[in-house]
């Protein structure tokens, strides 16, 4: 894995999954699928049972989107622990991430949602708020690096470069 962009540039993208920040989302993350899985295996089945049958065809069709979600997000947060590992380069995980789909199973309107248990509902919430953090992050780890010529810096860069070169 590559340190610099050229110029001598540094991608912080590269660096992120180093980070405290990167290993909260992570912890996060999966605690998130975890719990989720707990749920929908235990509470939650006693819960769809006494809903009425419209709410439990929601039940049934929220809970799937759900978990897709939550394992399409694991799948992109698994990829970037083995780049923190060494695994794998970013490079290869920016290939490898393609078949991860940060934007499956949106879920239905809020009339819908708000007929389901507290519990479920807390749960699509904070799976959606997960999602949003790992779709910025991923438009900005897996962004084009700048190069000197469209950076706005690069003038400046490139004359503090000559002034410690010469």
């Amino acid at each position: 894995m590559s340190d610099q962009a050229q110029d001598g540039l540094i991608l912080l993208s590269e660096h992120f999954t180093n980070s405290p920040a990167f290993h909260a989302l992570f912890r996060d993350g999966m605690e998130l699928v975890e719990e989720t899985a707990a749920y929908l295996d235990g509470e939650g089945r006693t819960e769809a049972k006494v809903l009425e049958r419209s709410a439990g065809l929601t039940y049934a069709t929220e809970s799937m989107r759900l978990t897709t979600r939550l394992m399409q997000l694991a799948s992109w947060l698994l990829l970037h622990r083995a780049v923190r590992e060494g695994e794998m380069t970013l490079n290869q995980a920016n290939r490898e991430k393609t078949k991860v789909k940060l934007s499956a199973a949106e879920p239905a309107g809020t009339d819908l949602i708000e007929k389901l248990p507290q519990r479920l509902q807390d749960l699509i919430a904070r799976s959606m708020d997960l999602q949003a953090k790992v779709r910025r992050l991923d438009v900005t780890i897996h962004s084009e690096p700048p190069n000197a010529a469209g950076n706005p810096l690069g003038q400046q860069l490139n004359m503090l470069k000559a002034a410690f070169e010469g």
